[in-house]
């Protein structure tokens, strides 16, 4: 056994993977389908995947415009956590949350899940104000959260600098300990080939040009690879949600920006959880790798562009090394940007649209990782059923209406 290992072994590693099983297909698109989803990102094949393993509809294509998970999916700094502050959005998160913790298992599929912590830090009476609200508000909704000394602090992460000399001193912070990272790609790979082992097709370099509407319903859509019938379609994009929807003839209270990020060369094991700042604006995290995954907030101007502005990264590099001075030594390796798409209250938009038989699932602003499953989960039950389930119900587009908005600027915290 051990000799047909080895031999096995080396066998793959001087191959081209000739022999490797593809995780899933990459099948022409038919002429119509029952469903459409319009983004093969975490959101759009999860609501794939939903929509088959638990409503029984199979005749679903997922359209990308480029290769899968190669948007915002595969752009984010991979954060997980549900302790958001209004019962609508902590409801929606922890759904996504307790979706996460079996959902290796559920796909088969390693997702390098790791509950490792995320602890928020407080530097001011104002951040220790929203914090213990939001520590009681978590609580009040069953979700875990815990409210911490900067002794406590110091005992959870040792690397950080707690001197009452630094310009921002830590006076405390927030844990939640079953918060946490996953292998961005992994996830989109899961769901795919879960969605793909159901029948689901998912077709790449597969761009969506037109939405077509009749009478006030969609019929359809058009793209680079032809015109293809549906009568549900779901908008998945991400920071091009208003690109979309301008294609069938709405707008969208929604602003898209870049969110940089930005990775250091590889570290052995020196920090154990996700730190989050929202008084230095700035949050990290050491991936499996040894690399520490570095971001900030967005770039204010309105842009598709995936790259930001170097001042951004330069004001976020100096409060990481007040924060963790161990750090100031490490160099940088690579940055990036994602377009990310903001509602006016930091929440995302789930449900139908002003056309018939056309959903949306955008808006997430920098928070969208984290609500991959859930989010996929809700809006294939809103597909399946034309009705939104309790959970997305609030988050419908015609809040900004009625003024129904769930802010969450502050719960949001940073970018993330």
């Amino acid at each position: 056994m051990k000799k047909f290992s080895i031999f096995s072994l080396a066998r793959n590693a001087l191959s081209h993977h000739e022999r490797w099983p593809e995780q899933w297909r990459s099948p022409a698109p038919k002429p119509a389908y029952d469903v459409v989803i319009i983004g093969a990102g975490g959101h759009g094949l999860a609501t794939a995947y939903y929509l088959a393993s638990l409503h029984g509809i199979t005749n679903v294509a997922v359209l990308e415009k480029g290769w899968l998970g190669g948007g915002n999916t595969g752009r984010n700094t991979t954060v997980i956590r549900s302790n958001y502050l209004w019962d609508e959005s902590a409801a929606l998160y922890e759904h996504a949350l307790k979706l996460w913790e079996g959902l290796a298992q559920e796909l088969n599929y390693n997702l390098m899940f790791s509950q490792r912590g995320v602890l928020n830090l407080i530097h001011n009476v104002h951040d220790l104000q929203e914090a213990t609200r939001r520590v009681n508000a978590n609580r009040l909704n069953a979700v875990d959260a815990e409210l911490l000394t900067t002794e406590e602090v110091k005992a959870f992460c040792p690397i950080l600098n707690t001197s009452t000399e630094t310009r921002y001193p830590i006076l405390g912070g927030t844990l939640q300990r079953r918060g946490g990272n996953a292998r961005h790609d992994a996830v989109a790979w899961g769901f795919a080939r879960a969605a793909d082992a159901r029948g689901v097709d998912i077709i790449q370099n597969c761009e969506v040009t037109g939405i077509d509407v009749n009478a006030g319903r969609v019929t359809g859509v058009q793209t680079t690879q032809g015109a293809i019938k549906a009568g549900r379609v779901g908008i998945v994009v991400a920071g091009h949600s208003s690109v979309l929807a301008a294609m069938a003839g709405f707008r969208l209270p929604i602003e898209s920006h870049p969110l940089q990020a930005l990775v250091s060369e590889p570290l052995k094991p020196v920090l154990h959880c996700v730190i989050m700042s929202n008084g230095v604006h700035v949050y990290v995290s050491q991936s499996d790798k040894g690399e520490l995954v570095i971001g900030a907030g967005l770039d204010p101007p309105n842009s598709y562009s995936q790259r930001g502005g170097l001042h951004t990264i330069e004001d976020q590099m100096g409060a990481i090394v007040e924060l963790i001075p161990i750090f100031s030594r490490v160099r940088m390796m690579r940055s990036w940007a994602g377009i990310v798409d903001v509602c006016p209250d930091a929440s995302p938009i789930i449900g139908k649209t002003p056309v018939d038989g056309l959903f949306i699932n955008g808006g997430w602003g920098t928070g969208g990782f984290k609500a991959t499953p859930g989010s996929g989960w809700v809006l294939a039950h809103t597909i399946a059923t034309g009705e939104p389930h309790p959970l997305n119900a609030p988050f419908a587009l015609d809040r900004f209406t009625s003024g129904a908005l769930i802010d969450e600027h502050a719960a949001a915290a940073v970018a993330h």
